[in-house]
């Protein structure tokens, strides 16, 4: 894949391709005709202004939706089981949040503006080829999210079954290490998902508008159970710390800080799939800002508080929520909990590492992949990725995982907010962005070298001194070991200047001409 490493000049582009509505919005000229050739296809052109309809409350729910699963219950619950108390969870989750939202309010705002999903966003930095390196890197890590979440989805339906068959079903014999029950409920979970997704957008956005409130009811139901076995709230809140506030907790602080960026890291690039369908910008910033980091830091403090819990009555911290809702008396409560697991889960899958991938998959090859194929595609490959594997142990999941996770898609992040706000000050040609052969963001060969450099440079910084996953064949650079802990901010910062030093020279000559 040889880059080419001179650009050609950038053509006139015709003024009347696009219009920009009072609103803001922009869109094609009424009567042009919509961009065609091996770029474009109906799911990625941008989304007409008449269907861009999302409100605030759409956007709130979207987030109520993903922020209660059980991947973010395990996130709280995992700093648990590594020896912080509720204090020191919540306080790392809310931050987290808080720093994840600023460039995901950044990234979103070419959604509203422009109608265009992630992978068309990233061709004005990228090109219009080039764009596909991060929209495959970040369909990579949607396809072991997707595979994550379906594993702790078919965990919920081999427990409900399990108490309502009986210790046929949970005992059964093993394939793999895991009763083929297991296996069975995984693929009972992986086909529900598919039908929805299969539906397209509307059933999602209906979908999260009904699930996130009857998920929150499950997490207080939650609370309550726990606090009944251990005697009142009081034990819940009472759990010490084994790191205290000194030395040990700050060593933990940083990676674990990086990890719960991580998490939401995907969002924070591929926002714009969502945004896009947006009323307006005040609707997506509003939708976010009071979605995310809200929700986000009550259902992370629900989960330690009940994870507290279980480490009271049980002696040690149960992070898996699938695990602690199997361990009740109640056949009425278990089957209310592993449902409002099995919603959880599928509020957040199909929401977040089902519909962005399909695009990303779409943008290789428009004319043949749609996004039903693209999302098809990205189920297979969570398979293939062993998901359970990955959601094995709470330090890998939270430290390695998440970490290779944030410092690679937080070099990316870096490279968008840099062109779409810093160098073009929020202005795209949405012509150019499917222009074959020519136009601005066709750099050379349809490549931007910039951006890669700017991509491995900080992706090396990012991630290069972590320690690797097992599935993953590789060691820590041990000069960069001191980088690993800060992967996320690492790679945004440093993918962020190189990219400016990079392209500064090339918009000054542009804006000569």
């Amino acid at each position: 894949m040889g880059l080419p490493m001179t650009d050609t000049a950038p053509p006139a582009i015709p003024m009347s391709a696009q219009v920009t509505r009072p609103d803001g919005r922009v869109e094609f000229a009424p009567g042009s005709p919509p961009p065609s050739g091996p770029y474009a296809n109906k799911d990625l052109l941008p989304v007409p202004v008449d269907r861009r309809t999302w409100t605030t409350y759409n956007f709130s729910a979207l987030w109520v939706g993903m922020a209660h699963n059980t991947a973010s219950w395990t996130l709280a619950s995992g700093l648990i089981a590594v020896g912080m108390d509720w204090k020191q969870a919540v306080f790392t989750i809310a931050l987290a949040n808080v720093i994840v939202l600023v460039p995901m309010l950044l990234t979103g705002h070419a959604g509203p503006k422009y109608g265009i999903p992630f992978p068309v966003f990233a061709r004005s930095s990228f090109g219009v080829r080039g764009a596909n390196l991060p929209a495959v890197v970040r369909a990579l890590v949607a396809c072991g999210w997707f595979g994550i979440q379906t594993w702790i989805g078919g965990e919920a339906i081999y427990f409900l079954a399990g108490k309502l068959i009986g210790g046929s079903w949970v005992n059964a014999s093993e394939v793999g290490g895991q009763p083929w029950t297991m296996w069975l409920s995984f693929a009972i979970f992986w086909v529900i998902q598919v039908a929805i997704i299969y539906r397209g957008m509307e059933t999602i956005r209906r979908f999260e508008n009904w699930a996130a409130p009857f998920v929150l009811v499950g997490a207080f139901v939650m609370l309550g159970w726990m606090a009944s076995k251990a005697g009142g709230l009081g034990p819940l809140f009472d759990q010490p710390s084994r790191l205290g506030w000194g030395a040990d907790f700050w060593k933990l602080f940083a990676p674990s800080l990086m990890g719960m960026i991580g998490f939401w890291s995907t969002l924070s690039l591929n926002i714009p799939d969502f945004t896009r369908y947006g009323k307006s910008q005040k609707a997506q910033t509003w939708g976010q800002a009071l979605g995310l980091p809200t929700t986000m830091t009550l259902f992370a403090f629900l989960s330690v508080l009940v994870t507290s819990g279980s480490q009271a009555v049980y002696g040690k911290p149960v992070w898996d929520p699938v695990q602690l809702a199997a361990k009740t008396d109640s056949v009425v409560g278990l089957l209310y909990a592993l449902v409002t697991v099995l919603v959880a889960t599928l509020s957040v899958n199909v929401a977040a590492n089902l519909v962005s991938p399909a695009f990303d998959f779409s943008n290789i090859a428009p004319r043949r992949i749609s996004f039903r194929t693209g999302a098809l595609v990205t189920c297979v490959l969570g398979v293939l990725i062993f998901p359970w594997k990955l959601y094995s142990d709470p330090r890998g999941y939270i430290f390695t995982w998440l970490g290779l996770v944030g410092g690679l898609l937080g070099t990316v992040a870096g490279i968008l907010v840099a062109d779409y706000w810093i160098l073009r000050r929020a202005r795209l040609d949405l012509a150019d962005l499917y222009r074959a052969g020519s136009g601005r963001y066709w750099y050379a060969g349809g490549w931007n070298w910039r951006a890669v450099v700017a991509l491995v440079i900080g992706g090396v910084l990012a991630i290069g001194g972590a320690d690797f996953h097992p599935l993953i064949d590789g060691r820590p650079i041990p000069a960069l070991r001191s980088l690993a802990d800060y992967g996320w901010a690492v790679g945004l910062g440093t993918s962020m200047a190189v990219y400016l030093a990079l392209m500064l020279p090339r918009r000054r000559e542009e804006a000569a001409d």
